[in-house]
């Protein structure tokens, strides 16, 4: 006796199989890299990446001012420092223009370059020496703390802040060698 027909199988997908490819789609779509159009996708709050940033920003300003400190009790290390100087600067200008296109995210401050300061100037050391090693210190507390900083921001902001960090940490090896 023969058996009977199988039942027709529908050719395509299943529901199931069908619910589950939109299910999983939809949770791949909440892990982005952060590299749309927002900043703030992965981050989660973007007043931590708004903070971030703003840090970032105040302390290129004050590693400036150790240079411009180092400089005014040290001007035989001008054509050392000048450089060193120039790229923190850059810097500071990097993560002022890093915020987003809102009108509040980039705060009114003043120029890096400015010399009135309401913070007192750093002490100096009095020989060139121990300068340069404050200053390699500086420089690499500076870029350590940028390489954890990174760790909390998405996209564009993690890879300045990754590229600070190692500008920082080679401006730490000049200064080291220098002070040699």
């Amino acid at each position: 006796m023969p058996y009977p027909p199988q039942p027709r199988v529908p050719s395509g997908p299943r529901r199931r199989s069908l619910l589950a490819s939109v299910a999983g789609g939809a949770l791949l779509v909440g892990c982005s890299d952060g590299t749309g159009d927002s900043e703030e996708g992965t981050a989660g709050s973007p007043s931590v990446v708004e903070r971030v940033r703003v840090r970032a920003a105040r302390d290129s300003r004050g590693i400036v001012e150790r240079y411009d400190a180092v400089l005014a009790a040290h001007p035989t290390l001008t054509a050392l420092l000048g450089p060193l100087r120039s790229e923190a600067v850059r810097h500071a200008e990097a993560f002022a223009g890093a915020g987003t296109n809102s009108p509040t995210a980039t705060p009114a401050s003043p120029s890096p370059t400015a010399t009135p300061t309401t913070s007192p100037s750093p002490m100096v050391p009095p020989t060139e020496k121990d300068a340069l090693a404050q200053l390699a210190a500086a420089e690499r507390a500076l870029a350590d703390r940028r390489a954890e900083a990174l760790l909390d921001v998405p996209g564009e902001l993690a890879r300045l802040l990754a590229s600070v960090a190692a500008a920082g940490a080679a401006h730490a090896y000049l200064l080291t060698e220098g002070s040699r």
